[in-house]
């Protein structure tokens, strides 16, 4: 658990005492988990892309992130009042609903996009389309693929280099190409999809809930605003 605080140390041990199967690739889940909180200390945003059930992943680890997961995340008392100037009824509303949230794009999600894209140029290029136009660096784009090997998701961790984004890989125990073009490769030991896909909810759950309890944990959104560059 080396380099994690005792508040996030707790994330990783339910997380292995549950799925004792991971122990072996602990040091993946936590070098991935830093990837991504370094990215949103300095402002960056989370890319994430998948195939099948794993671009349902993509867009579950979204709502994770973009809304509170377990913590509340109440919004800073100057957006606050800004919001209740502009509109006393409905910035009241916003400020009492609105919650904290940590940038999070599911490439997955944009249909008329991605099908534009896809019909008009090239279907393998099309989540490298949308990192080009999205990704700025010092982002990260997690690249979701039970072989590794999904040529779509290699060719987005392609330019996501190119733009001099970090990558994280989620994979099988083969790890494919995905592996190797990654700056963290999370590889779970298995090789059926569905099983693969099983032991992916968790990891990300945990990334998730270390995230969440780093920038929400232990004082207000507006306190820890410093850490997400004033966004609230």
């Amino acid at each position: 658990m080396e380099g994690l605080n005792n508040r996030l140390k707790k994330h990783m041990e339910q997380l292995l005492a549950k799925y004792p199967v991971l122990q072996n690739i602990k040091k993946d889940i936590i070098a991935a988990y830093f990837i991504l909180e370094k990215s949103y200390k300095a402002g960056g945003k989370l890319l994430i892309a998948g195939n099948g059930g794993s671009a349902a992943d993509a867009e579950h680890i979204a709502g994770e992130l973009m809304k509170s997961f377990k913590l509340p995340r109440p919004i800073g008392v100057e957006l606050r009042e800004k919001l209740k100037a502009i509109d006393p009824e409905y910035g009241m509303e916003l400020s009492q609903n609105l919650e904290c949230c940590l940038t999070a794009i599911p490439l997955t999600a944009h249909e008329a996009l991605t099908t534009a894209y896809i019909n008009d140029v090239n279907a393998a290029s099309v989540f490298a389309q949308q990192l080009l136009g999205y990704g700025r660096a010092g982002d990260v784009f997690l690249g979701i693929s039970t072989s590794g090997n999904s040529r779509n998701i290699i060719n987005a961790a392609v330019t996501a280099k190119a733009l001099d984004i970090k990558v994280i890989g989620l994979t099988g125990a083969d790890g494919g190409i995905l592996a190797s073009a990654a700056d963290a490769a999370v590889k779970v030991p298995e090789t059926e999809t569905y099983l693969i896909q099983e032991l992916h909810l968790p990891i990300y759950h945990c990334w998730c809930l270390m995230l969440e309890e780093e920038f929400f944990g232990s004082v207000s959104c507006c306190d820890k605003s410093e850490l997400i560059k004033e966004r609230y």
